[in-house]
Parts: structure tokens; C-alpha cells; sequence
């Protein structure tokens, strides 16, 4: 394993006082702010140093968001220390700073709080160490819970990098065309292209603003959609063979032979369930990957008339409406049979047009 990329992230240790002053018992776990920007920057105004992390297998939404705040904090003349458990897909590798994610296992030093993005527990950032800190959670799942000392959850927001866009309006705080970059990144991502999630009139306004501030929309979807590793379209032709249909429910899956084979790396089944969720007639899609040590990692897609993330939450999984996943347990007979069983429940229900 690479030594190297498996640093710690650290704070030198000066002796002065970790966290800013505050009363413990006035953000106990699960605190909701009636005000959440207010607080929220309240709190990074008091502090210097601050963490900020995102999820486990970093999407556009968690990296893009990620550097926003880095941003943010930096010209409110902070420190912040970007990191994450998991390397920063290639396909975002371009984005402006996307260098200053550290690809981390564990976190220690003085921090006056950890940021976590888009995360709905501090295990599903896979950063060990976080434990000890104030926790900022800033999340936009409908599937989001509120674990920390400070919780904003907007369910109606098209990504989490819209709140990190709130509180850098509030903050006055200059939208430079690097930040609109990584934000115009967070919104076209998590909604799939402007396709699916919390779409609506405002959503198309954001992206006109960060468009004015600096984005370039072209430039940025060339770099997400037309950027395929060769190592991604042999493992799409792999899982393709794969792609069964029952009516309006269509799945394909991968092995882990198939990965192997095809040199492919995790990022590369990003988007692979669309193909199934894309065929005309079918509603609800799965997408499953075999991991080394047998286990499957289950993609979910959705049109809107199923909803993929009360399926997941009730596998122990989390997500959107219309996009979701979860982590089952192998054979992979047992696993599709898992799904199709729910799936199938739940296209009766939808046709039955029970909840």
C-alpha cells in the first residue's frame, strides 16, 4: 500500500486552545439552528482552524463542495484542511485546488471543528479520528440525520454545494470564478445533468449566477461526460452483457473478475446504472459490483415513479429519490433477488398508487 497516501492530517501543536469558546450545552448533539447560516458562520467567524470532509467515494457534489468551502474559509482568513478517505476521481482532478483534498485514513491536531459534507454520520466519511471535534453536518439527503453538535439539512436544496453557495452569499464573501467552478460541478452532478433530484425554477437561476461569476458550463460538462477512460467503457461492455429486464424494472451487474480483467477502478462504474434506468418503459434501475471481499455495492436509479431512497434506508443505505445505494451481502444470486423482491414490491405499490 502506498505509505504516502495514507498521511495523517495534522495540526502542529502550539499549545493554544483547540476549539473557540462555547458552551457545550448550547449545541448538544443534534442541535438544529433556526438560523443555520447565521450560526453556522457565527461559529467559523470565532475559530481558525477548521476540518472539512466529505463521504466516502467522493462524487462531484462532496468534492466540488468541498473546495468551495475551502475557498470560503480562506478568505475569511481561516485555515482549512481539505481532506478525504477515499482519492478524488480523475474526472475532478481538474478542478481549481482539487490538489489540496489529502487522501487521509485518520485526523489529529487542534481544531476548533470538523465540516462534514453531505454525510449523514461520521462513519460514512470513513476518516477515523473525528470523534473528539465539534461537528458541523451541512447536508441536503432527504436521508440526512442530524449526529451533529450543529445540523443544517435542506432536503429541497439540488446539492449540498447550493447551502455552501447560501452561506458564502451571507458571508459576502466574493464568488471568484474558481469557487463557481467547483459549485456549478456540485449542481450539475447531483442532478445528473439538470435530469433528476430537486429540480425547480431556482435550481436553473444558481447555475446562471455562477455562470455570470465565472463557471463555464461547456467547458465543465466536456470534462465530466467526455473525459471515459478506456478501462470504463470495457468494464460498461462488461456489465451490458449482464442487463436483464422484468417489465419496468431493468439490472446489470459486475464481478469482481470484471474489474480485474478490465483494470478498471471504482470510479468507473460511476453512471453505469443509467444505462439501465435509461431504457424506455423501465422505471426503476439496480446496478450491482462486486467487491473484493464478496460483498456488493448496489447502485439504485429512479424516474421519479419509485422511490430508490426509502428502498435504500431500509437496507441501511441512504441517497435521493431518484438516486440511492447500499452496500448487501454476496452471493450475487442473493443480492439481485434482494433487490428485485423490494423493487417488485414497490412497482405494485406505485401502480397501485399506495405510498
Amino acid at each position: 500500500m502506498d505509505q504516502a497516501a495514507h498521511k495523517q492530517a495534522s495540526v502542529p501543536q502550539t499549545g493554544q486552545e483547540a476549539a473557540v469558546g462555547y458552551n457545550a450545552t448550547d449545541y448538544p448533539v443534534g442541535f438544529v439552528p433556526q438560523d443555520p447560516t447565521a450560526v453556522i458562520l457565527g461559529f467559523l467567524r470565532r475559530g481558525e482552524r477548521f476540518l472539512v470532509c466529505s463521504h466516502t467515494r467522493p462524487d462531484g457534489d462532496a468534492v466540488g463542495s468541498m473546495l468551495a468551502m475551502g475557498m470560503l474559509l480562506e478568505q475569511m482568513g481561516k485555515r482549512a484542511d481539505l481532506v478525504a478517505s477515499d482519492r478524488v476521481p480523475a474526472i475532478y482532478r481538474t478542478l481549481p485546488g482539487a490538489d489540496k483534498i489529502r487522501h487521509v485514513l485518520r485526523v489529529h491536531g487542534l481544531y476548533d471543528a470538523a465540516i462534514l459534507l453531505e454525510c449523514d454520520s461520521l462513519e460514512r466519511s470513513r476518516v477515523r479520528g473525528l470523534e473528539p471535534y465539534f461537528h458541523i453536518n451541512i447536508d441536503h439527503h432527504p436521508t440526512g440525520k442530524n449526529f451533529a453538535n450543529l445540523n443544517w439539512i435542506d432536503r429541497n436544496a439540488t446539492s449540498v454545494g447550493e447551502l455552501v453557495y447560501r452561506l458564502v452569499k451571507a458571508a459576502g464573501a466574493t464568488v471568484t470564478p474558481e469557487m463557481a467552478r467547483c459549485l456549478y460541478t456540485t449542481v450539475l452532478t447531483d442532478t445528473g445533468g439538470f435530469i433528476f433530484g430537486a429540480l425547480r425554477e431556482s435550481t436553473f437561476t444558481l447555475a446562471a449566477e455562477l455562470t455570470h461569476a465565472g463557471a463555464d458550463p461547456i467547458g465543465i460538462a466536456r470534462e465530466i461526460y467526455f473525459s471515459t477512460t478506456e478501462s470504463k467503457l470495457r468494464l460498461l461492455g462488461a456489465a451490458l452483457s449482464t442487463l436483464r429486464r422484468e417489465g419496468p424494472i431493468a439490472w446489470l451487474w459486475v464481478t469482481h473478475e470484471d474489474m480485474v480483467r478490465t483494470a478498471a477502478v471504482e470510479e468507473d462504474c460511476e453512471g453505469i446504472v443509467n444505462y439501465a434506468v435509461g431504457i424506455a418503459g423501465v422505471d426503476a434501475a439496480a446496478f450491482l459490483r462486486e467487491l473484493p471481499e464478496g460483498q456488493f455495492r448496489l447502485s439504485l436509479r429512479s424516474k421519479g415513479r419509485i422511490d430508490v431512497a426509502a428502498i435504500a434506508v431500509g437496507m441501511g443505505g441512504g441517497g435521493h429519490e431518484n438516486a440511492a445505494g447500499v452496500t448487501l451481502d454476496g452471493p450475487l444470486d442473493r443480492a439481485i433477488e434482494q433487490i428485485l423482491s423490494v423493487l417488485r414490491s414497490a412497482e405494485e405499490n406505485a401502480k397501485n398508487g399506495k405510498a
